[in-house]
């Protein structure tokens, strides 16, 4: 075709640079399209397109347009040698330097449809060649004669100088003609696939279903087929194309001859691998990453019926090599991490992923029970103990694993992976370098425990916790001297729930010093009304505080004013510590409990026997009573069960306490035989279910309202 010479590129617009681009490519080299079109018209219509492009990119549906602007580009008659590769080229080129916003998959999808609709619109152009020259026999034999001679020119001058791939075979699939492009996109001459068929030009990556398809191209069933297929270069490499098959029928409507017309996409389909490659692997390691290990754990889930695992893999204090040696090396060991857990995980249906930083998973998808998954854990903890060596460092690291593993009907995705992270942690918590199995049992436990520690904020808030009483009774005349407040839970769900489950969770989730206001508060006013009412047969009420609480810098005014706002003398009080809180207890927490036993208030350590035993420092410490621990008081249940050693050490413990000024209290009394030896000893009070268990407050009421008639002292006595 004939172009314009010469002229400044108009650059009106945004997209000038993009037009300007664009026009050079199709006036450079060959020019041979079949309709020709002057400089300034083929500058404006490539105007447009780049406008409308812009436009379309940002639209969701914008693919049928980009296919449209690529059928107009053919209809336009640029059918010439390497028009669509160039075209294609400096489009990619501007999406990619350009910020469109959008994705490389995305530009991908657009480029396809660019080519999809400039082929179809190509395909069509030749049919309807094809088509002029079929009916130009039913006119007069002279004008037939000549327009086919024209259509024939034209056919085979496209034919020769497309850039696209095209050529017919017969119906026994041998090929009849090829241009230029084919035959070189495949390291041929046309005369060298002239000698071939099309089973000639299969690939072992051919799906079975396409060779299907073809043949009922051939048999007439289909008159138009689009697909990917890989063809055999000579040269032994792979060309990936697009190709488009469509049957050409004869005036009897029989299929005659098959078109193909073939784009070589194998850069497109490389990036395209790269990107997806990139998208579904840790570039770090090269393992999968999570987007991949979710996508085959949800493969896995299909079958109901299969056995699942998965071994969740944490480095042990992975932090610290960061931190000491910097993250390249931090980095480095992951990489070598990454081998080694590849090596544990070498059989099929074996994947391993990073899950994020230092943790890694293995997802057996087929397993054999949970001695596979202990098989590969153990494998795992081996391969770790050998050292690592890092940039001129010998690092030893170990890891800790979670293991679990069940049927996918029995389980699902989410819970597969939250079992295995918390059994990883087990191992962690049990002293790391090892791995754990499961426990459905604890699982529920710890489950229950952060329930409770979630609810402990709104319970404090709305009044679910309350008290219960346990009665302290003189040995001597059995009568109540004194009370330990023991607060309950009442949960709206788990009913009555015990201290032994959540005053833990409250020291450990900051919750404590709220919790040991309320008791403190709630304790006192039930003291103070009894006292009200039942005056000097009143007991002592006895609270237990936290070493967290003491070590608070406002407790003692707490209790001071707690004291104050009750009405309850500091004399009818009593705080209850155990030994080993008081063994952590120094400089401003000790002066605060001496504070308040100057003023009158009683300290208590409670659970003696079973902290540090500290005997020497109990001097130190301003104490008014010891309590001894349920241990020993079991040794006396039965007097089959009573030793000489365990009396002899009941028995210093006792004296020690009295030389210090201190009285004792016998905790978990539930036999007569205990409570005789007990106050044959010499200890002066007990508590325990032989003498009452906890009872809410209107049953001490009850209590108090018939002492000093000998009647509460036979109730005491005989609710065991």
């Amino acid at each position: 075709m004939a172009w314009e010479a010469g002229g400044v590129p108009d650059r009106r617009g945004a997209h000038a640079d993009l037009v300007e681009r664009w026009l050079a490519e199709l006036t450079r080299g060959a020019r041979d399209h079949v309709v020709p079109m002057s400089r300034a018209e083929t500058r404006a219509m490539l105007t447009r397109f780049a406008q409308e492009l812009d436009t379309a990119v940002r639209d969701p549906e914008s693919v049928r347009r980009i296919s449209d602007l690529g059928a107009e580009l053919a209809r336009s008659h640029f059918v010439g040698d390497e028009v669509l590769g160039r075209s294609i080229a400096v489009l990619e080129e501007y999406f990619t330097e350009q910020d469109h916003g959008i994705s490389a998959s995305r530009v991908t999808l657009l480029l396809a449809a660019f080519t999809t609709g400039y082929v179809r619109a190509f395909r069509a152009w030749l049919l309807a060649e094809q088509e002029s020259v079929r009916f130009a026999d039913i006119t007069a034999r002279r004008l037939v004669e000549e327009r086919l001679r024209e259509s024939e020119a034209r056919f085979r001058a496209v034919f020769a100088q497309a850039g696209i791939g095209t050529g017919l075979s017969d119906m026994t699939g041998r090929i009849i003609e090829v241009n230029s492009a084919f035959a070189e996109m495949l390291g041929y001459t046309p005369a060298e696939m002239l000698e071939l068929s099309v089973t000639d030009l299969g690939h072992p990556s051919d799906e079975p279903g396409m060779w299907q398809l073809y043949a009922g191209v051939v048999r007439g069933d289909h008159d138009n087929v689009q697909l990917e297929k890989a063809y055999p270069h000579k040269d032994g490499r792979t060309v990936w194309t697009n190709i488009n098959v469509s049957l050409i029928r004869d005036e009897s409507g029989e299929p005659q001859y098959t078109l193909i017309l073939v784009e070589d996409i194998s850069e497109r389909r490389a990036l395209r691998e790269r990107l997806h490659y990139r998208a579904h692997h840790d570039q770090l390691t090269g393992l999968a990453n999570r987007t991949r290990f979710f996508d085959v754990l949800t493969t896995a889930f299909a079958d109901p019926h299969t056995r699942i695992g998965l071994c969740y893999v944490d480095l042990d204090h992975f932090k610290n090599v960061n931190d000491t040696f910097g993250h390249s090396v931090g980095d480095e060991l992951l990489a070598q991490a990454a081998i080694r857990l590849e090596h544990c995980a070498a059989e099929p249906g074996q994947l391993v992923a990073r899950m994020g930083g230092d943790e890694f998973v293995i997802l057996v998808t087929d397993s054999d029970g949970p001695d596979q998954l202990a098989k590969l854990a153990r494998c795992v903890l081996d391969s770790f103990s050998r050292p690592f060596h890092v940039h001129g460092h010998r690092l030893t690291v170990t890891a800790s694993v979670g293991v679990m593993e069940d049927r996918t009907g029995h389980t699902n995705a989410e819970e597969l992976l939250r079992s295995a992270d918390s059994t990883m942690y087990w191992a962690k918590a049990a002293g790391r370098g090892r791995y754990e199995i499961f426990d459905a049992a604890r699982s529920h436990h710890e489950h229950t425990r952060a329930e409770l520690t979630s609810a402990m904020p709104d319970a404090l808030a709305h009044g679910e916790f309350f008290l219960d009483y346990q009665p302290i009774v003189g040995l001597a005349d059995r009568r109540m001297t004194a009370v330990e407040a023991l607060a309950r839970w009442r949960h709206p769900e788990l009913g009555i729930v015990p201290p032994a489950r959540f005053i833990d969770l409250a020291e450990d989730n900051g919750h404590i010093g709220a919790l040991g206001a309320l008791v403190l508060g709630l304790a006192c006013r039930d003291s103070s009304r009894w006292r009200t009412r039942f005056a000097d047969r009143t007991p002592l009420i006895s609270v237990n505080v936290s070493a967290t609480e003491v070590s608070d810098p406002g407790w003692l005014q707490l209790v001071q004013r707690t004291l104050a706002e009750s009405g309850l003398a500091p004399e009818q009080l009593q705080l209850e510590l155990t030994e080993r809180a008081f063994m952590q207890t120094s400089g401003r927490p000790l002066h605060a409990l001496r504070t308040l036993a100057d003023s009158g208030v009683r300290i208590a350590v409670d659970d003696f026997g079973t902290g540090y035993s500290n005997l020497a420092y109990l001097g130190r410490l301003p104490l008014h009573t010891i309590k001894l621990a349920g241990p020993f008081v079991q040794y006396l249940r039965t007097p089959d069960a009573v030793r000489a050693a365990d009396l002899r050490i009941l028995e210093a413990i006792i004296g020690l306490a009295h030389s210090l000024g201190c009285t004792v209290t016998a905790e978990c009394v539930e036999t007569e035989n205990q409570a005789t030896q007990l106050r044959a000893l010499g200890c002066d009070t007990a508590q325990g279910w032989y003498f009452h268990h906890p009872m809410p407050a209107a049953e001490v009421s009850e209590l108090l309202a018939v002492s000093g008639t000998g009647d509460a002292v036979a109730r005491l006595s005989g609710q065991h």
